[in-house]
C-alpha cells in the first residue's frame, strides 16, 4: 500500500536541498545549494536520497542537520523542511535518511527555480542614458554597440548565473541576449538584468561567475523561461527513468 507521500513525489525525483537559513528583509541568499535525487519514500515522514556531491567529491551532511528541501516532479515544484536522521552505504551508493519536519507544499515561486545549463550567451553593460530609459518603461537601447560571449550556469524566471572571462560592476545593469528552444522553435531574448554578485571562480584562472537579476521583465518571457525549465527537466527525468 502506498504512502500519501508517494501521491506527490515518486522515486528517480530530483531534489534541491538548501541549509535552512530565515533572512532579515532585504538581504541577499548566499548559501549554497546541493542536488539530490529521491532513492525510496520509507514512510509518510521518512525518504531516503541519494548523497550530494560537489564534483567528484561527496557533502557529508550533518546528523540532525536541518535543511529545505525542493523536490521537481512531472507535476510540478513541491517544498518541505526536513532533518537529516542517518546517513549509510547501501549497494556501493552513499544515501542520506531524512525526516519532513513540515508538510509537503506546492512550490508557488516557480521563477525562482533554478536550472543548471551550459548555454551562450551575449551581453554588455548599458550605458547611463540607457538605464534612465528603461527606469522609466522606454526600450532605448543602442543595437550596433559590441557585445562580450559569457556561458550561463544556471537559469530561472527571476534571473541567471554566468561566467566570463571578465568582471561587470555589482550593481550595473547589463543586456543579456541568449536563446531557447521554447514550443518547438529557437526563441531568441534581450533582457535586463542587475548584477547582485560577481566572484572569482575556483581553479580557474580569469573567469568570474555573475548571479544576476532580470529587471523590467515582460510576464510573457517569464513564463516562456519557466515552460522551457519545466520542459527540459522532464526530459532528463524520462532519460535518468530509461536507463
Amino acid at each position: 500500500m502506498g504512502t500519501i507521500l508517494s501521491r506527490y513525489i515518486q522515486p528517480g525525483n530530483r531534489l534541491e536541498l538548501k541549509k535552512t537559513k530565515r533572512l532579515r528583509k532585504g538581504e541577499e541568499d548566499e548559501q549554497s545549494c546541493y542536488t539530490s535525487q529521491l532513492v525510496d519514500i520509507i514512510s509518510d515522514d521518512r525518504i531516503e536520497i541519494t548523497m550530494p556531491m560537489e564534483r567528484t567529491k561527496l557533502i557529508v551532511f550533518p546528523i540532525d542537520g536541518e535543511y529545505d528541501v525542493d523536490f521537481l516532479t512531472t507535476n510540478g515544484l513541491y517544498q518541505c523542511c526536513a532533518r537529516v536522521v542517518d546517513r549509510y552505504k547501501k549497494d556501493k551508493i552513499y544515501l542520506l535518511q531524512l525526516e519532513l519536519t513540515s508538510n509537503l507544499r506546492k512550490y508557488q515561486r516557480r521563477e525562482y527555480y533554478r536550472f543548471s545549463c551550459a548555454l551562450e550567451m551575449n551581453s554588455r553593460q548599458l550605458e547611463e542614458e540607457e538605464v534612465l530609459a528603461i527606469e522609466k518603461n522606454k526600450d532605448a537601447v543602442t543595437p550596433e554597440l559590441p557585445l562580450h560571449r559569457s556561458v550561463i550556469a544556471d537559469i530561472s524566471g527571476g534571473g541567471l548565473r554566468f561566467v566570463a572571462e571578465y568582471a561587470y560592476e555589482i550593481g550595473s545593469i547589463i543586456l543579456c541576449k541568449y536563446s531557447l528552444w521554447v514550443d518547438g522553435e529557437n526563441k531568441e531574448y534581450s533582457l535586463y538584468g542587475k548584477v547582485l554578485s560577481v566572484r572569482p571562480v575556483e581553479n580557474k584562472k580569469g573567469f568570474y561567475e555573475h548571479r544576476v537579476q532580470y529587471v523590467n521583465m515582460d510576464k510573457d518571457n517569464r513564463e516562456e523561461i519557466i515552460k522551457y525549465i519545466f520542459s527540459e527537466e522532464r526530459k532528463a527525468i524520462r532519460m535518468r527513468s530509461d536507463i
